[in-house]
């Protein structure tokens, strides 16, 4: 059986999203996927569009850009969600301006009120260089305060890397 919330981190392109949609289908529950991502141009595009593909008939999918509450609250029992990814849902926040400090509250809480198992990928952003301008480092410091506030609630946290899990939290189901 999946923990409550479980917190897969990595960095671009580590295999957390591919490690985070097998847990999920391994674990018997009806998948639900909830996409975080804009559509900004063409790359971002052909990433959404390889997310698609491996995913088959049997996922029922949600667009959440901003507000995770009302997917998560309408979903049952028998019912696993992966929300992929709390990048992009960061990111979301800050482009548009919010109070980044209320939305990760209301992400956290919205979280410990839902009824599935929850799986949540999310970026590591820490281990590179000091970005060289001010919006990037505020959002290098804001995604490492979601991630350890993320990690704080997890019953399991993961770190992904080329592909491999290695158990931060928790243990694996």
């Amino acid at each position: 059986m999946l923990p409550k919330l479980t917190l897969a981190l990595g960095g671009a392109a580590s295999g957390k999203s591919v490690w985070a949609e097998k847990l999920l289908l391994s674990s018997g529950l009806r998948p639900v996927y909830i996409a975080t991502s804009r559509i900004f141009d063409d790359e971002i595009k052909m990433r959404v569009e390889e997310h698609k593909s491996r995913r088959s008939d049997q996922w029922t999918n949600f667009e959440a850009d901003l507000d995770l509450s009302p997917s998560l609250s309408q979903l049952h029992a028998g019912q696993g969600v992966l929300v992929d990814c709390a990048t992009m849902w960061l990111s979301n926040q800050m482009l548009d301006q919010r109070n980044v400090a209320a939305a990760q509250n209301d992400l956290l809480a919205a979280l410990h009120a839902a009824q599935v198992p929850v799986i949540v990928v999310s970026n590591e952003v820490g281990h590179g260089i000091v970005p060289d301008n001010a919006l990037s480092r505020e959002f290098r410091e804001a995604q490492g305060r979601l991630n350890i506030a993320l990690a704080a609630q997890s019953d399991l946290t993961v770190m992904v890397i080329a592909g491999l899990p290695s158990v931060l939290k928790g243990e694996m189901p």
